[in-house]
């Protein structure tokens, strides 16, 4: 009988400790995955933004199942310093990476990335194509080395990345003795200065046979290999176009009649602006046929031919991305992970395209500085829904811990949005802030500065100082710039000068000496 009893027990208790497990499997939440997706110089030239000329049918699609923030701003239009800022959760004056040349990793050896806070948070990182910029890669912040397509993995292509990849033998023959002969005079640069094929290219040719279809292709696999472990993951994709060169397979370019896209709305620098708040457009003129070009405050203009064909390459390229995230989209779809995974798309800074005289990025002007970004992910209840409130790249770090459940870093600079994922319309951070150093060798007038840029939801307010490059601090000021940002939003008119605006001014000063700190959402807003 009591053999019988102690039997009964025993059920008894594993059945227990077996509901009590089944219970706590129930309750214990799975990490998303997260797919991190940098687009190189994307603008928020999208559909979802409201560009009627693109087509975009799948970010569009990404869209409609996340949200859309309309008013997201880099902190430096040019790539090196926008991804050192927005991959530590650090403002550029922090990362003291402010210009193309500044080398992150040597200048901050201690700093954590996002991908490596996220690996010591439980999550196994990957990175493949443009994250960091482009000869700076950052191994120590992945679990894997940089995954390249098979192809690019000859000594030969090491040397060189997705910008400058062409599909003509002849271009290609050609790059290489440019490249070689450049590199005898600039070794340490190499990747800035040998940009010297065709601005454009449109062969009739497979998706895959561009690097960036090479890269969605081994994306894929990776995918597929990732979705069999029961780690979550961290994915950096990046792609390059639409950086130039605008190379991308034909089809994309048919998409598109070139005699109907439009030409830029405000094709003359600001009224009033300081020259030295232009970019001179070296990226453009290292192309073939564009050398002669000068700075755009100088007399000599690009064709209209010529503006519409780089216009035509620009959208095209975006066109291709966009179908090739159409197509690892449904293959995470296809292999069940999509629904447990984050989704964040973005560019990391704009780029114009013919505005202001000029091709190109580098400067604290809103076509530069806005950026289309866009977020999607598990048990999303808000879906399609779009926030005006003002957001930074800075603020993705902070976002995707919260959302991932993981604690936020301490010393970040930026906020987690994920209270506007509930309430877009939500009081949100009163101003974006940015900045620009503008080099003596490309500066209209020979000198350096560094800008700083403050939006807010009725103006957008840029001071320019000199700089000291060896202390990496300002000196005296030099000019201000003001734009009515709901009266002029494609920045024509300085109003700096103007009298009527001298209150204003003064206001819009105190707040970006206050600084970010100063704009942040006060913490009933975060709740």
């Amino acid at each position: 009988m009591r053999n019988g009893k102690y039997v009964l027990m025993q059920l008894m208790l594993l059945c227990f400790v077996a509901l009590g497990n089944s219970q706590h499997q129930e309750n214990e939440q799975v990490k998303p995955n997260i797919l991190f997706i940098s687009i190189d110089d994307l603008r928020p030239a999208l559909g979802v933004y409201g560009d009627t000329e693109v087509i975009t049918p799948n970010i569009d699609a990404l869209a409609s199942e996340g949200m859309t923030f309309m008013e997201a701003y880099a902190q430096v239009a040019v790539c090196a310093p926008s991804r050192a800022s927005l991959m530590t959760g650090l403002r550029p004056d922090a990362t003291r990476v402010w210009h193309l040349g500044d080398k992150f990793r040597e200048i901050n050896p201690e700093a954590v990335t996002m991908p490596q806070y996220f690996s010591k948070n439980g999550y196994h990182t990957v990175n493949m194509g443009k994250i960091f910029h482009n000869y700076m890669p950052d191994s120590i912040s992945w679990d894997e080395p940089d995954l390249r397509p098979s192809r690019y993995l000859k000594e030969e292509w090491l040397k060189r990345d997705g910008e400058t990849f062409y599909i003509s033998e002849a271009v290609n023959k050609s790059q290489a003795i440019k490249r070689d002969s450049l590199l005898k005079l600039r070794p340490e640069r190499y990747a800035d200065g040998w940009n010297t094929g065709p601005a454009w290219e449109a062969a009739e040719v497979h998706d895959t046979m561009y690097y960036d279809g090479a890269q969605t292709k081994l994306a894929k696999q990776t995918l597929t290999r990732l979705s069999k472990t029961k780690t979550p993951f961290f994915f950096g994709l990046g792609y390059f176009r639409p950086h130039l060169p605008f190379a991308a397979p034909k089809k994309y370019w048919d998409l598109y009649d070139r005699e109907k896209i439009p030409t830029a709305i405000n094709p003359e620098i600001p009224e009033g602006a300081p020259l030295y708040s232009m970019n001179s457009m070296y990226e453009l003129r290292h192309y073939d046929g564009f050398n002669h070009i000068g700075h755009p405050t100088s007399s000599k203009r690009i064709s209209k031919d010529t503006i519409q064909t780089l216009k035509h390459g620009y959208y095209a390229s975006v066109s291709y991305v966009d179908a090739l995230l159409g197509d690892l989209i449904a293959h995470m779809k296809t292999i069940g992970i999509y629904d447990n995974t984050i989704i964040i798309l973005f560019g990391d800074h704009g780029w114009k395209l013919g505005e202001h005289n000029s091709w190109g990025k580098m400067t604290n002007y809103n076509i530069d500085l806005k950026v289309p970004m866009i977020i999607r992910y598990p048990d999303q209840k808000l879906r399609g829904a779009k926030s005006s409130e003002i957001t930074e790249l800075i603020d993705m770090f902070p976002s995707l811990c919260e959302l991932s459940g993981i604690p936020i870093p301490e010393n970040m600079q930026g906020t987690s949005f994920v209270p506007l994922l509930k309430k877009p319309d939500l009081s949100w951070k009163k101003a974006a802030f940015s900045q620009f150093h503008r080099r003596p060798k490309v500066s209209a007038d020979g000198k350096r500065y560094m800008g700083y840029s403050m939006n807010t939801e009725k103006y957008h307010y840029i001071e320019w100082y000199g700089w000291n490059e060896k202390t990496g601090t300002k000196k005296a000021f030099v000019s201000a710039e003001l734009y009515d940002s709901e009266n002029d939003a494609f920045e024509t008119i300085n109003l700096a000068k103007n009298e009527n605006y001298t209150k204003v001014i003064s206001a819009l000063s105190k707040q970006l000496l206050a600084g970010w700190e100063n704009a942040k959402p006060n913490s009933e807003q975060t709740r």
